[in-house]
């Protein structure tokens, strides 16, 4: 993205707020699809960076170039968005499924929004295009949203995304939180800004724990054996674990993953199971499990489907953070649509109600102003889910748990066959 002088803030576009107000209701996890293939695969999938980085606008080293691709493009009205299933707003209307902020997006732009649930796993999607964006092709796709951490951080290092212009990013400049700015794994916000983000931390039925969970050791208690589930993945649960024996993953040497390894051989005879990510829902609910590793958003989707209570914590060593971002693929065929709708989720009206219907981080604190105006005009059941929402530090953290939140271990391809050969064994076997 294009260093640009600082300009005078703009005004959130008006939008219909009975337009952009969703259902809030219970969901099925977005990350729960996430272990499509596998282990192995995981290990190329879902290794995602923390998010904090300064408030100034974003640079970029290449500004002559990023004003020579944008120079002379315009809106097509047309958009071709590929993303997760549930992870947008969703509501009913006579039967059919829509979702009214995108239906908003087209009312104030004209923009056509083809938007489609066809990102199961990173890698997956990602051996889709890739032929297309080799051959220097156009992928089907203007708009996607790829998890960081790795396999952004490939499309980024093969020339794959197109880069961003600043000037057409008021919102994103304005209402950004800061921790969502100049991220490590891409300085300058040069070719993607943030969709949503998450903690990995651990879960607990205080009813069968019958004491509280606090630290990443409570994984390792002898008194919970046969009670303890893990995620079955290469990336989260190797970091997770150097996190709690107080090593930073994102400077983590060899030595360091071999130490992780060794806490993971010695925690095997206590595991109930490896499970899939996002599969912590179905064992903690069911009572089989007391005590798990769990994504934040899952926990409180499930709270606020009517489960058992469980509890989310951050291990007071701290937890992994996580971020998806979007990004416009080389060749796209609609950039400054694409664009377009990257800056309109940045005003805060519209990302309150994206938050209210994923639940996972928001980057646009501004947002949780405007969803204590919804509360004050809900009632009933509605008014509860958004009161419970706004009081959840699982989307709203303080800044006391973002500063706990670790940046993953970005590795290269050689570490990658290292890391592997360390921790597969153990989560395979």
């Amino acid at each position: 993205m294009s260093k640009r002088p600082e300009q005078k803030p703009q005004r959130p576009p008006i939008i219909d707020p009975a337009l952009l107000r969703g259902l809030t209701q219970p969901r099925l996890s977005r990350r729960a699809v996430l272990m499509g293939a596998g282990t192995a695969g995981a290990a190329a999938l879902l290794a995602a960076c923390g998010v904090q980085g300064s408030s100034k606008p974003a640079t970029s080293q290449g500004q002559d170039a990023v004003a020579k691709f944008w120079a002379g493009k315009s809106k097509a009205g047309v958009l071709d968005f590929a993303n997760w299933p549930l992870y947008i707003d969703v509501q009913k209307v006579g039967g059919k499924t829509v979702h009214p902020s995108i239906e908003a997006f087209t009312k104030q732009t004209g923009i056509k929004v083809n938007y489609k649930e066809v990102i199961q796993d990173n890698d997956s999607f990602l051996g889709r295009i890739t032929p297309s964006l080799k051959a220097g092709q156009d992928t089907g796709w203007d708009l996607m949203v790829i998890t960081n951490g790795g396999p952004l951080e490939k499309l980024i290092r093969l020339g794959y995304l197109t880069p961003l212009d600043s000037s057409k990013l008021p919102n994103f400049n304005q209402y950004a939180s800061p921790r969502f700015k100049d991220p490590s794994y891409d300085p300058g916000n040069k070719y993607s800004v943030a969709w949503q983000s998450g903690f990995t931390g651990i879960a607990y039925n205080p009813k069968l724990t019958k004491r509280p969970v606090t630290s990443f050791q409570d994984l390792l208690d002898p008194a919970f054996k046969g009670r303890i589930a893990m995620f079955g993945d290469i990336l989260d649960t190797p970091n997770l674990t150097m996190v709690g024996l107080g090593i930073n993953p994102e400077t983590s040497t060899v030595e360091d993953w071999k130490k992780a390894a060794d806490v993971l051989k010695r925690q095997r005879p206590l595991l109930r199971k490896y499970i899939d990510n996002a599969g912590e829902a179905d064992v903690l609910s069911s009572g089989e499990v007391w005590v798990s590793m769990a994504y934040s958003g899952d926990i409180f989707q499930l709270n606020s489907s009517g489960a058992p209570g469980i509890k989310f914590v951050i291990p007071k060593e701290g937890a992994m953070l996580w971020t998806d971002n979007m990004c416009i693929p080389l060749h796209a065929k609609h950039p400054v649509d694409a664009i377009t709708y990257m800056d309109y989720v940045y005003v805060p009206k519209v990302a309150a109600t994206l938050a209210e219907n994923i639940d996972y981080i928001t980057p646009v604190p501004g947002d949780k102003q405007m969803i204590q105006q919804d509360a004050a005009k809900a009632s009933g059941e509605d008014k509860a889910s958004l009161e419970g929402l706004l009081s959840s530090p699982l989307v709203f953290p303080t800044e006391a748990d973002l500063s706990k939140g670790h940046r993953y271990r970005i590795l290269t391809p050689q570490e990658q066959t290292t890391w592997n050969r360390i921790f597969q064994p153990i989560l395979q076997s």
